[in-house]
């Protein structure tokens, strides 16, 4: 009697030890899963990054992107919502999508044809990654050219990210940076294994009208004490010279004068403000693949486009937010370009050569409008 008690205590002591064995072997993994239910959550809560290092893995030097899977931009299109003429809800008609899809197709070729005829294509040129946003929730890349939209378009970004609409609307914070705070700044190597399953875009302008933006919004308007406020003093103090003429009274640098520095800056080598650097340079579009090409002057429509084409239109509208001072009406930058000389269009021309010629402007007009004095200075 006495060993069948011991026998039965012997196995309730062997199961124990079992339970606490497997216990402990599974309860890591429990964990585990728990982390990781947790991590899932949060793709969808305003505390996501939507773009890091670990959502790819690296093999060799070279990163993939993991975890995320979406039809193609050539299968999204046969999966879109097109307006049917009932409401106003921002969508294009299946006519003007294929339209709008047969403009981007255009200038999709034109500036691969350019990228090719100037070399710009090569391995051998720089690409820069460094002003890429890139959402993975949504699949879509921008490059953000400043001027071109870009307020507009840090909004948007700032809402898919899940920032709220209230939120960003009352916010003193700077856009770009609330941004920055959800899209890493990526590596080459990064945007071009995310590519595959995204939609590339950017939004060009005509290089003098950014420029005549630029000049307005950052140097006329120049919040006092700020980097841009002590950068037009500088300019003055180097630039405002009487030259037997009257000497001009305004407290910033008249466009004119602006423009010297650009271009004395532009000699030297230096890097130029973020506002005013070619966007060729700015996003090196030769060197990256891009689905679709936005214009400032047709804008409504393009980003329409891109918002069905990306199927973002529960997300974001096609608001137009801008955040500059003043106005820049077609009579004001007419009235800016008559200040300077023909050679200063030059050297303008010169130093947006390739934002003019690989998206299709041209700056003909413009020498119509200069002083005719075809001494360099």
């Amino acid at each position: 009697m006495t060993m069948g008690r011991r026998n039965v205590s012997m196995m309730r002591l062997g199961r124990c030890v079992a339970f606490l064995a497997a216990a402990a072997f599974l309860l890591p993994f429990t964990i585990l899963l728990m982390v990781a239910d947790q991590q899932y959550n949060l793709t969808y809560n305003s505390k996501r990054v939507f773009y890091q290092e670990s959502d790819f893995y690296k093999i060799n030097g070279t990163y993939y992107a993991s975890g995320y899977t979406i039809t193609t931009p050539s299968m999204l299109r046969n999966q879109l919502i097109f307006d049917n003429g009932t409401h106003d809800d921002g969508l294009l008609t299946r006519e003007k999508f294929m339209e709008v899809h047969e403009r981007m197709e255009a200038r999709r070729e034109f500036l691969r044809s350019g990228c090719s005829r100037f070399g710009l294509d090569s391995r051998g040129q720089k690409a820069n990654a460094w002003e890429y946003l890139i959402n993975r929730q949504y699949h879509v890349i921008w490059c953000n050219i400043f001027k071109a939209a870009s307020t507009s378009w840090m909004y948007n970004f700032n809402l898919m990210a899940n920032y709220s609409a209230a939120f960003l609307d009352k916010t003193k914070e700077v856009p770009l940076v609330l941004a920055r705070r959800k899209y890493a700044r990526p590596t080459i190597e990064m945007i071009k294994k995310a590519q595959p399953d995204s939609i590339t875009f950017l939004i060009v302008r005509h290089p003098l009208e950014r420029l005549a933006s630029a000049y307005n919004d950052k140097i006329v308007h120049a919040w006092p004490k700020s980097f841009h406020d002590k950068m037009g003093r500088m300019i003055i103090k180097k630039y405002r010279k009487s030259q037997n003429k009257p000497v001009p009274t305004e407290r910033y640098p008249v466009f004119e004068e602006f423009v010297s520095y650009v271009l004395d800056e532009t000699r030297a080598r230096r890097s130029l403000d973020m506002h005013w650097t070619p966007y060729t340079d700015f996003c090196t579009p030769c060197r990256f693949a891009f689905d679709v090409i936005l214009k400032f002057e047709t804008l409504d429509e393009d980003q329409r486009y891109l918002i069905q084409l990306a199927r973002l239109q529960d997300v974001v509208k096609p608001e137009w937010r801008n955040s500059g001072k003043g106005t820049n009406t077609l009579h004001n930058i007419n009235h800016l370009y008559s200040r300077l000389k023909r050679s200063q269009l030059d050297g303008l021309y010169k130093l947006y050569k390739y934002d003019f010629q690989l998206f299709n402007y041209t700056i003909d007009s413009y020498y119509e409008i200069v002083q005719g004095d075809t001494k360099h200075g």
